[in-house]
């Protein structure tokens, strides 16, 4: 029987272009339970999503024009959570699975190359994945609402469909921005990612939002553009300095009304320029909020939806072979792929999940690794009246997440902090 396939969604098309030895761009979704996971049952309830979400149980295959997607031949076998979050995926492991199924102690978590999905997605799977093992371990009967999809149905067509394709605008946006301010430091032998957590009351943080007048990503956006204009005042001059940019993901699903599970979001760089003067806290908040709703709007993502939807609409591209796609689909993001943000903030904002799985699932975490070329990232999910702030680096100095985190603080948000270095 023939394997099925898939296209690589247009904001995926990037992601094997651009993978190097030591670096691709994986992120990791997971949930803690009230008890040690069963192995053996993880394993069943994974086997039985597989009918289910299909573009997930895929591996990555390079043809002559594109790389493109196929069915798995070997079920993803879950295994034990043995290293740091995010160890690099090889194009051999690719070649097998696109994904990871991990278990520690109490914790299930999946790790997704970014060419299958977004942060969204992956929590749509995940979610998916922990019902059906609380089912087949306490015999739940889980209501299928919200994340939660009946496994005995096909997958709907739209779950599958690129959304980008359908809603760029006919004229692309620029792409030009001038480069932001980057973090360096002393890298870490052996590909190792620090990991530090603060653990924050979700209403203390939206409560502190509102008192700005914005919202919760803004108000984070604006601490951390605050703490990287610090650091680098200590650094160089004012007239030699750079602006200050956080990247921040978009989920379009919400503008356009895409119920797809594959990529479908775009990112708004926003923040501020210190040579032109020092900003208070009021208003760098005020900044950013206001940028982020100038530019998450329909018409402004379709503009930048059409910047990377066109190219592939050249009939000389399309015939191009991959490894000439690679080159200038590499050149393009070295160009202005990453150049435009000093870091990103990926926030999921809250996870529901059925009154009858809570319970059960005593946390939910988003981790997304650092970039190709900058050092630090942070992603950010609530669940449970609890919102984990999850700041990850490459690099030995952890200044960036001191002067973050005692920021919190400073404005009355207590911070249990958490990590993976001892």
């Amino acid at each position: 029987m023939q394997k099925k396939w898939y296209r690589l969604d247009t904001a995926a098309l990037i992601f094997p272009a651009i993978a190097r030895r030591d670096w691709c761009n994986v992120f990791r979704v997971s949930a803690s339970l009230s008890e040690e996971v069963d192995p053996a049952l993880l394993q069943r309830a994974a086997d039985e999503l597989r009918r289910r979400f299909p573009s997930y149980f895929v591996t990555l295959r390079k043809g002559f024009f594109w790389y493109y997607l196929e069915e798995s031949e070997r079920p993803v076998q879950v295994q034990s959570d043995y290293a740091y979050p995010l160890t690099y995926m090889s194009s051999r492991e690719l070649r097998r699975n696109c994904l990871r199924i991990l278990y520690y102690k109490n914790r299930i978590a999946v790790e997704f190359f970014h060419a299958l999905t977004d942060g969204r997605g992956g929590s749509v799977f995940l979610a998916n994945l922990v019902a059906r093992y609380l089912e087949l371990k306490y015999g739940l009967a889980i209501p299928r609402e919200g994340l939660i999809r009946d496994l005995s149905r096909e997958p709907e067509s739209e779950e599958l469909e690129d959304s980008f394709l359908k809603n760029a605008a006919e004229v692309a946006a620029g792409r030009k921005e001038e480069p932001s301010y980057r973090l360096h430091g002393t890298r870490e032998a052996n590909g190792f990612r620090t990991l530090t957590t603060g653990v924050v009351d979700t209403q203390a943080l939206l409560d502190t939002a509102h008192r700005y007048g914005v919202t919760v990503t803004a108000l984070l956006a604006a601490v951390m553009a605050e703490s990287i204009i610090a650091m680098q005042n200590a650094e160089r001059p004012r007239r030699r300095q750079r602006p200050v940019k956080i990247t921040i993901p978009v989920d379009l699903r919400r503008l356009y009304n895409s119920r797809t599970l594959r990529n479908f979001s775009l990112v708004i760089n926003v923040g501020v320029d210190p040579r032109y003067g020092d900003y208070r806290f009021e208003e760098l908040c005020r900044s950013i909020y206001h940028q982020l709703c100038l530019g998450a709007t329909p018409q402004n993502m379709a503009g930048m939806i059409a910047a990377n939807v066109q190219p592939q609409q050249i009939i000389a591209l399309r015939l191009a072979p991959v490894f000439l796609k690679n080159l200038v689909m590499d050149g393009v993001y070295r160009r202005s792929g990453e150049s435009g943000g000093s870091l990103n903030i990926s926030n999921i904002t809250n996870l529901p999940l059925p009154e009858v799985m809570r319970p059960y699932v005593q946390r939910m975490e988003f981790i997304i690794g650092p970039q190709r070329s900058y050092p630090n990232n942070c992603s950010v999910l609530s669940y449970g009246g609890k919102t984990y702030i999850n700041m990850i680096r490459s690099i030995r100095e952890s200044e960036l997440e001191r002067r973050f985190f005692s920021r919190l603080v400073e404005l009355g948000i207590a911070v249990e902090i958490e990590s993976n270095r001892r």
